[in-house]
């Protein structure tokens, strides 16, 4: 199983480069501006710090999609259904990634029509400016959120299938868990501790180390390509 070894290393590349444009996006190009208080002034210098960062997260979706494509005939193997699901939900992630890149770019307009307005209109647009930022705030955590649903079935594949060792499924799902419980107390105005991120953020470094250097677990593909049962 070579080949599928070669997908597992490419899986764990494309994986490790949605980390890197993760941290790239949301730490240092786009999260410092648009979350601030005075994005207002801040995001037109930034233009393109923003445009790029729309960029990479659209790159980054297409990825996910993309490791849901070349994933797909190895977990249906197992089960058709969760396959389909993990193409799904990946597909409904890039979807959500979009709407949270309009509402970026449209932070990025509003900021420019302040910057270039005359003194009369400022104040209309300044009272705008919180409208826009709690819709962004609403597209980036439902995008979050929607997020959990292709995690948790990727992790919990593996699981089932021993792809790759449970002790990294398993907390790969306790992780998945403990992000959408946050997520979920954040958008119901109850947050708990952006500290229960953390474990999402450890095994998404650790799973494309693992896959770049082990690839997946062949020895299961060996024992049951072509005679695995469908499991519902």
């Amino acid at each position: 199983m070579k080949s599928t070894n070669t997908v597992g290393r490419i899986i764990g590349l494309l994986f490790l480069l949605i980390f890197v444009m993760g941290i790239l996006v949301y730490q240092f190009l786009q999260g410092p501006i648009l979350f601030s208080d005075d994005f207002l002034i801040n995001a037109t210098p930034n233009a393109p710090k923003l445009i790029t960062s729309v960029l990479l997260g659209s790159l980054s979706g297409l990825f996910s999609i993309g490791i849901a494509a070349m994933l797909f005939p190895v977990f249906k193997k197992y089960s058709i259904t969760l396959a389909v699901l993990y193409l799904a939900f990946s597909i409904l992630d890039f979807v959500a990634i979009s709407i949270d890149n309009t509402s970026v770019l449209a932070m990025l307009e509003l900021s420019k029509e302040y910057m270039t307005t005359v003194e009369a209109n400022a104040n209309m647009l300044e009272s705008m400016a919180p409208i826009y930022f709690q819709k962004h705030w609403w597209t980036h955590y439902l995008s979050l959120l929607t997020s959990c649903f292709s995690v948790f079935v990727l992790y919990f594949t593996f699981y089932r299938t021993n792809l790759i060792p449970r002790v990294l499924s398993g907390f790969g799902m306790l992780a998945v868990l403990l992000m959408f419980i946050e997520i979920l107390a954040s958008i119901l105005g109850e947050g708990i501790s952006m500290n229960m991120l953390l474990p999402m953020g450890l095994i998404q470094l650790i799973l494309p180390l693992w896959l770049l250097v082990k690839g997946l677990n062949t020895k299961w593909l060996e024992t049951n390509f072509g005679v695995a049962r469908l499991k519902e």
